[in-house]
């Protein structure tokens, strides 16, 4: 049986119609991907798009499409969401050198905007700064790391990759992949020690 903090149960209760089940699914990945994004925006991108405008344009897009995602197994929905982000990031670099086009953003509810969905992120401002600083302390210690042994840390333990999808996309063998998520596992803990 699912617990009912589990991503399948939050997906079904969502589907539906409990929008705060989607709100707890979203909350449940905020943070790795923030991390997912973050790298995944070349330096000169991160100058015209913040990260968190970025997650919460990947949530809209979500919240839109759920209908066609299906639950797969444990890791299949930070997939999709990561593959929202690519489209995202994709879409956000081809516009920006062009003038935004009106009604491209969908603005929150507001006074001016009574049919506008809710902002999802209700938390307290010190809630959000705390969140915030260890977001970047993350970012911080995985940008410490050479960049093989990144990418390895974040399609192993922020995507979920197994090591024979990781293997595929690296075009390596299984037991190199194995190799090199523990050496950038140990190098990373060994940062984090270092940090503290």
């Amino acid at each position: 049986m699912e617990s009912p903090t589990s991503t399948f149960t939050l997906l079904e209760q969502a589907r539906a119609g409990d929008e705060q089940a989607l709100s707890r699914a979203f909350e449940k990945y905020q943070k790795r991907l923030a991390v997912l994004v973050h790298f995944k925006l070349s330096p000169q991108a991160r100058a015209f798009s913040d990260v968190e405008d970025v997650v919460q344009e990947i949530f809209l897009r979500a919240f839109r499409d759920l209908g066609r995602f299906e639950y797969q197994s444990p890791g299949s929905f930070l997939r999709w969401l990561s593959a929202i982000a690519d489209h995202v990031i994709v879409d956000r670099v081809r516009y920006q050198n062009r003038e935004r086009r009106a009604g491209e953003d969908v603005p929150f509810r507001s006074p001016s905007n009574p049919a506008g969905p809710e902002p999802r992120d209700t938390k307290t401002p010190s809630r959000l700064f705390a969140q915030q600083e260890a977001v970047e302390r993350l970012l911080d210690r995985l940008g410490a790391l050479p960049e093989d042994y990144r990418q390895a840390i974040l399609m192993a333990k922020i995507e979920g990759l197994s090591t024979l999808e990781m293997a595929q996309r690296l075009g390596k063998s299984r037991e190199a992949v194995a190799l090199l998520v523990y050496r950038a596992v140990k190098r990373f803990r060994a940062i984090c020690e270092a940090a503290e």
